[in-house]
C-alpha cells in the first residue's frame, strides 16, 4: 500500500511552499499532488511555476526515501473563463498525470483521450460510475470522504466482479481536515467583513485554516476561503490494516504547516508493521464517516 501527500489546501507563501515540498523529498511518501485546488486568486505559484516545481521534484534524487510520482491537481470549482483556460493548460501539460477535481477537467481529459485520476470532490458513489469513467481514461480514484468502509467494500467487490478492480487504483483520504463543501462565497473574507473581490488574501494568515467553534468550544468547521473543511482532523491510522486487507492501493495524507513529516513516518511505520505503538496517539481527531457514523465522531469500532 502506497502513501500519497494530497494537494496543499491552504494558502502559503512561495517560499513556504517550495521549502515544504523540498522537505518532503526525504520522506517515504510515494506520490506528491501539486497545484491549487481551492481558489484561483491564490497565486503564490502560477501555472509555469507549478510545472517547474513538479519537474524539479520529479528529477530530484532524495538523500533518503525514493523518487516521487508527481500529479497535478486541478481546481475543484470552476467559476470563470480564465480558470477554464488555466485548466486546459494543466490538462494539456503532456508530462504529468492530472487529478481532476471538477467534471470540466474530466471532460477535457477524456475528450483528448488522456489518462487521468479523480479527487474526492468528484461524486463517485458506485462501481458503475467508475466503469464508465474507466472507459474514458480513469486510472485512479479517491473515495469521497463521507463514504464508509461498508460502502467502499461493496464498491470494491462490484469492481472485482466487473473486471475493473485491477485497472483502477483506489485511494483513501486518511489524514487531515476533510474537504466538505465549496461555495461561490468566501467565508474567510466574510469573517473579516471584506467582500470576496477585495479579500486582501486573508487566507494567508491561516496556514491551517480558520477554526470555527461552537459556544461550547467544540470544533465544528475549518474555514479555508471558499472551502469548508471539517473542524477535527480525519485520522484513519487505526484503520490501515483493514484498508490493506480490503485492497486499498493508496492512503492520502493532507499537508499541514506542522508535523506533516511525523504523520507520514507514523503511517509508513504502521503500514509496514514497523511502528512503536507508543509513538502515535490520536487526540481530537475523528473517523466517524469510515464507520458509517456522524463524521465528527471518534469511533473505536
Amino acid at each position: 500500500m502506497k502513501l500519497s501527500l494530497g494537494p496543499l489546501l491552504y494558502f502559503w507563501s512561495l517560499d513556504d511552499i517550495e521549502s515544504f515540498y523540498q522537505s518532503m523529498l526525504d520522506t517515504p511518501v510515494d506520490i506528491l499532488y501539486l497545484g491549487e485546488t481551492v481558489c484561483s486568486k491564490r497565486r503564490s505559484l502560477g501555472f509555469e511555476q507549478w510545472m517547474e516545481l513538479a519537474a524539479s521534484l520529479r528529477d530530484s534524487k532524495p538523500v533518503k526515501g525514493q523518487p516521487k510520482e508527481i500529479v497535478l491537481s486541478t481546481l475543484s470549482l470552476i467559476e470563470a473563463e480564465s480558470e477554464l483556460k488555466t485548466l486546459r493548460r494543466y490538462c494539456d501539460n503532456g508530462d504529468f498525470l492530472v487529478e481532476a477535481n471538477d467534471m470540466a477537467a474530466v471532460q477535457l481529459l477524456s475528450e483528448k483521450k488522456i489518462p487521468f485520476s479523480i479527487g474526492p470532490t468528484i461524486n463517485v458513489y458506485n462501481a458503475q460510475t467508475l466503469a464508465v469513467m474507466q472507459k474514458q481514461g480513469l486510472q485512479r480514484w479517491v473515495m469521497p470522504v463521507e463514504l464508509s468502509r461498508h460502502t467502499l467494500s461493496g464498491i470494491l467487490n462490484d469492481m472485482d466482479e466487473m473486471g475493473i478492480k485491477d485497472k483502477i487504483e483506489t485511494e483513501i483520504f486518511s489524514y487531515g481536515h476533510m474537504p466538505l463543501a465549496l461555495s461561490a462565497r468566501c467565508f474567510t473574507a466574510r469573517a473579516h467583513n471584506l467582500p470576496k473581490d477585495q479579500c486582501d488574501l486573508k487566507c494567508i494568515d491561516y496556514p491551517d485554516g480558520l477554526q470555527v467553534k461552537s459556544q461550547e468550544d467544540q470544533s465544528l468547521f475549518t474555514l479555508n476561503g471558499i472551502q469548508t473543511l471539517s473542524g477535527l482532523r480525519y485520522d484513519l491510522y487505526n484503520e490501515l490494516e483493514e484498508m490493506q486487507s480490503m485492497g486499498v492501493d493508496i492512503v492520502r495524507i493532507s499537508p499541514r504547516s506542522r508535523q506533516t513529516k511525523e504523520i507520514i513516518n507514523a503511517y509508513y511505520q504502521k503500514i509496514n508493521k514497523l511502528e512503536d505503538k507508543a509513538a502515535y496517539t490520536i487526540a481530537e481527531n475523528c473517523n466517524g464517516y469510515w464507520h458509517g457514523e456522524p463524521g465528527m465522531l471518534q469511533s473505536s469500532l
